[in-house]
């Protein structure tokens, strides 16, 4: 499986404003690239239901002790689902003392939600 060149991280959301949604025109293939990997984070259960814990937590942040309870795996786990989701550029994370703390990155997550906008 081939890897993005660009990781969402380091990734300019502003210049790939210019694409329409999919139901409009065909994707760029760099967009394709890069984005295909926030949509590949999501792809999974327990990181769609942790973006969900992120994205909508109080005051747009959530420390990883308040995720962890909310499953059944272990710490471990929650730390690669995470990582996958950090990675992808959906989220950020700032270490406080002992404690990890994430938010999401709505730009990118606007740029998803405008790919799969059939009315825009």
């Amino acid at each position: 499986m081939s890897k993005p060149a660009a990781s969402l991280a380091v990734l300019d959301l502003d210049a790939m404003s210019c694409c329409a949604p999919l139901a409009q025109s065909p994707i760029p293939p760099e967009a394709a690239g890069t984005l295909s990997q926030a949509f590949k984070a999501l792809g999974d259960p327990i990181r769609l239901q942790l973006m969900s814990m992120i994205a909508s937590a109080p005051g747009g942040e959530i420390c990883v002790c308040d995720l962890t309870p909310a499953f059944e795996i272990s710490g471990p786990t929650i730390s690669h689902h995470l990582k996958a989701l950090k990675e992808s550029g959906l989220v950020t994370a700032e270490r406080r003392a002992s404690w990890v703390y994430y938010r999401a990155q709505p730009a990118l997550m606007r740029r998803l939600s405008a790919l799969l906008d059939i009315d825009a």
